[in-house]
């Protein structure tokens, strides 16, 4: 009888924990991403991606991201667009240089939602490699690097997913570490 009323007890605290753990939120930018919530209503929330979200505004892309999707988002930190060239960012906040910045973010996204065990299993499908068509037209690259899975764009650039598998209502966020540049 003891036994019987210990592994009750053991299975109540593995199947509470496996609740707590269910329902924790994955936390970006000091803020928790919402499962429940679209990719912008996240976004705005995370200090990391204030540089993105503005950018996503300036570009007019905040209703299409904001659609049913589903959408895959590499999406690069505050940092990332730091690490440009001086005056990019601003140049292309300029609204004469709107269809450049859409460029630049729809290179980011891939339409359908591909977590990172997708992403692996497409990666190790293609050899060790992953080629993605971005909604922009172009082609993005993933890989592997031990765990983590890089992605690198058509102009030589390697961003690292920092943080993979932010689920959003229409899709899924991977934080990276850099800009993808389109050729």
């Amino acid at each position: 009888m003891k036994l019987v009323k210990y592994a009750a007890v053991v299975l109540a605290a593995s199947l509470s924990a496996v609740a707590l753990t269910a329902s924790a939120q994955v936390m970006v930018g000091g803020a928790p991403m919402y499962s429940s919530k679209d990719i912008i209503d996240n976004a705005v929330n995370s200090k990391d991606h204030t540089t993105l979200v503005a950018a996503v505004k300036a570009a007019g892309l905040v209703e299409t991201l904001k659609g049913a999707g589903p959408f895959t988002v590499f999406a690069p930190v505050n940092a990332g667009f730091a690490a440009l060239p001086a005056g990019t960012v601003d140049s292309l906040l300029k609204p004469e240089n709107k269809a450049a910045l859409t460029k630049v973010l729809t290179y980011h996204v891939v339409a359908g939602k591909m977590d990172s065990a997708a992403l692996s299993k497409a990666i190790d499908a293609g050899g060790g490699k992953a080629m993605l068509t971005a909604v922009s037209g172009g082609m993005l690259t993933a890989t592997k690097s031990g765990s983590a899975i890089m992605v690198a764009d058509e102009s030589g650039g390697v961003a690292k997913v920092t943080i993979p598998d932010v689920v959003q209502s229409n899709g899924v966020i991977h934080v990276v570490d850099k800009v993808l540049l389109p050729k």
